[in-house]
């Protein structure tokens, strides 16, 4: 999933950079309002986390501006502007959550997984598909009740697949959420993949509808 980090303090944006990435999410970080704007028209994020005191734009403002561009886009504030009517502005302009810094990595973590099943991601933290199970809070998939080792790529591909099971992904789609921004990928990387997730998996559980994409779930 595609996430924009909007937040001006180099320090806190490169250390919850990483945490995120960590968490699965695509991570691209901006600065400034201007290219926030930039980046949500060009690259569409799902989820954006909002600083609201920015050195070009007031951070409400460049909501209502991100909320312009797309309307789906769920939009997490994380600032120190603790006034309730600050928050009541935010809200009002069309903030999904509101988190208050200092603020603790795994209650953010948890917000925005409240956000991604909204935006209909994921039913809840389970994901159960026949006999396989995927634990989307701890990024973990069991088969019969047995854990698999799966690399983080290989976790993100499966996650993708079950979250849309019954539909078709193609391989852009599925390259769009493995991949940053900008990140080179290789023309053959995701079947590379599907092929090192089908050994781990039961066998047919993937399914490849030629010319088009793969599917999981699919009778």
């Amino acid at each position: 999933m595609k996430l924009l980090l909007i937040e001006d303090d180099p320090v806190l944006a490169g250390a919850l950079s990483q945490a995120l990435r960590g968490e699965g999410f695509i991570v691209e970080a901006a600065t400034t309002g201007k290219t926030a704007v930039s980046l949500c028209r060009a690259q569409q994020p799902e989820i954006a986390i909002l600083d609201l005191g920015l050195p070009d734009i007031d951070g409400v403002k460049l909501l209502g501006q991100l909320r312009a561009i797309q309307r789906s886009l769920a939009v997490l504030v994380l600032t120190a502007r603790d006034g309730l009517d600050d928050k009541v502005s935010a809200l009002d302009a069309g903030a999904d959550d509101y988190l208050i810094k200092p603020f603790e990595t795994a209650e953010l973590m948890a917000r925005l997984r409240v956000l991604a099943r909204r935006l209909g991601t994921a039913e809840s933290s389970l994901i159960t598909l026949g006999e396989l199970t995927l634990d989307v809070a701890n990024h973990a998939a069991h088969h019969q009740q047995t854990a698999l080792e799966l690399t983080r790529r290989e976790y993100m591909l499966l996650k993708a697949l079950m979250e849309s099971a019954g539909r078709i992904q193609t391989k852009e789609a599925l390259e769009q959420r493995l991949y940053g921004w900008g990140e080179e990928v290789a023309s053959n990387t995701i079947e590379v993949h599907i092929s090192n997730l089908r050994k781990k998996l039961p066998e047919q559980f993937i399914q490849t509808i030629r010319g088009v994409g793969y599917t999981v779930g699919k009778s």
